[in-house]
């Protein structure tokens, strides 16, 4: 059987985001960028638990949100593992959560008074950057 595959991620504790919700994004950026792999087995609650220093709990209800938007998958007795593929949210969802992701970003880097077309070159060379293995 295979070993579940180490997660490395860090948390960080100035970050103002819970840490489920920093285990959740990290996850899903690995899964994103093809660090992790459909069918990769993710460590346990505890063992994942005991690697971040965090509660269990916490990393329990990481696992669960990241299932319950289809990122992972629980096999009966055997662990999570990472799902295969597929469009996770509506049309409609995807675009919202664009839209609100955009505003977002533009309220925090409106005020540093950089000229647009830098801002687009260096958000193209960071989706570069991440997805090396995506760009189709």
């Amino acid at each position: 059987m295979a070993r579940p595959q180490a997660l490395m991620i860090q948390i960080a504790t100035g970050d103002p985001r819970p840490i489920s919700k920093q285990i959740v994004d990290a996850v899903r950026m690995k899964i994103a960028t093809a660090e992790l792999d459909p069918g990769d087995q993710l460590p346990s609650v505890r063992g994942l638990a005991q690697q971040l220093t965090v509660n269990p709990n916490t990393v329990a209800k990481a696992y669960a949100e990241l299932t319950n938007e289809g990122w992972l998958e629980s096999r009966q007795g055997l662990g999570l593992y990472v799902a295969k593929p597929r469009q996770r949210l509506s049309d409609a969802e995807r675009e919202r959560r664009l839209d609100d992701a955009i505003q977002r970003f533009l309220n925090d880097v409106i005020a540093l008074d950089y000229p647009p077309d830098e801002v687009q070159a260096r958000l193209h060379l960071e989706f570069l950057a991440l997805a090396p293995r995506k760009t189709a």
